[in-house]
């Protein structure tokens, strides 16, 4: 067996003759993500569906095009802690949060999908707490998503993100991290968090850095002493 047919990811044998039968693979990447085209949205949609109890396969669907993607446990981690300072600073401060985690968002019109790896209602909490039959169509999107770039996608995830509303995407790509705001209809980096003004780009960065020398709840610790020392 090939190195490549060792390392691709699993997609369950129910749903891989419907994909053989309408896909032209485009490229694949060794143990991260297989791309696939002449994908219909009821496909898609029926993967999502067959998928939702495997939370470590993550599809993105754009007109067309599907890529299945494997996070390594790089990516979880980081995804984890960057939700952990979201969950942190609003529990200091007071705020109330909607926390969807990587719910599938999606809308037939714009033949579009996506799960991020986080994602939280703040602003519009209070119309949106406790619904679960969400349409993007008329229903706000999440104020934030949380992105971990590891292994870069094959497809533009910030244009779907756009087309779907959301309005800030922290996105971490290996040491990196970016904030984005949806301006006129497309994303602009900031330095500074929209939705959690106390948060900037750099002591969200050196938070994440002390997940080499510290565990996570000590992290975690030391941050909610500085969010208490800032207000």
């Amino acid at each position: 067996m090939g190195e490549n047919e060792r390392r691709s990811p699993t997609i369950p044998p129910t749903n891989f003759a419907v994909i053989t039968m309408v896909a032209t693979p485009l490229s694949t990447a060794p143990q991260q993500h297989i791309l696939l085209s002449d994908i219909s949205w009821e496909t898609y949609q029926a993967l999502v569906h067959d998928l939702a109890e495997r939370p470590s396969q993550r599809l993105t669907y754009d007109q067309g095009h599907l890529e299945i993607m494997t996070p390594r446990p790089e990516h979880e981690a980081n995804k984890r802690l960057l939700g952990r300072i979201v969950e942190s600073t609003t529990e200091e401060l007071g705020i109330e949060i909607y926390s969807l985690g990587s719910t599938t968002w999606s809308r037939e019109d714009l033949q579009k999908g996506l799960e991020p790896d986080e994602c939280y209602y703040i602003t519009a909490e209070p119309e949106m707490r406790g619904k679960i039959d969400i349409d993007l169509a008329v229903d706000p999107a999440p104020d934030l998503a949380i992105e971990i770039d590891i292994t870069s996608s094959s497809l533009n995830r910030l244009a779907i993100y756009a087309s779907l509303g959301i309005p800030e995407i922290w996105r971490f790509a290996g040491n990196d991290l970016f904030i984005y705001v949806l301006m006129d209809g497309g994303y602009q980096t900031q330095e500074q968090s929209r939705l959690l003004p106390m948060l900037n780009r750099s002591k969200i960065l050196e938070v994440l850095s002390r997940k080499a020398a510290m565990g996570e709840n000590a992290v975690i610790r030391e941050f909610r002493l500085w969010l208490r020392a800032q207000l």
